[in-house]
Parts: C-alpha cells; structure tokens; sequence
C-alpha cells in the first residue's frame, strides 16, 4: 500500500471511509462519528480531503 505512505492514519482506515461515503453517501461528520465509535479520532475535513484523493472520479 505504497499509497498511504506517509499518512498518519493506516491504508485500510482511509480506505474503509472513502468506501462508506462512495457507497452509502454517509456524511463527513456521521463518518467522523463512526471512526470515532471504532477509536479513530478523525476529523470530518480529513475524510472530505481523503475522499477527494482517494475515490473514483
């Protein structure tokens, strides 16, 4: 996972929130919430800037 190099957060932690938000249109902030509830403290700008990197265009 060459791609996460560098990142503060594991591949599969970026992955899992990109894929919930492309899959299920969960908002930022819920997502925020559920990361947090599985002990990853995220913030919801965090996840938008992971979404805009990460996800299929």
């Amino acid at each position: 996972m060459s791609d996460f190099k560098g990142r503060h957060f594991r591949g599969e932690v970026v992955l899992w929130a990109v894929r919930w938000y492309c899959r299920y249109g969960v908002s930022y902030r819920d997502l925020e919430e559920m990361m947090a509830e599985r002990g990853h403290r995220v913030d919801h700008s965090t996840i938008y800037r992971w979404v805009q990197h990460y996800s299929p265009e």
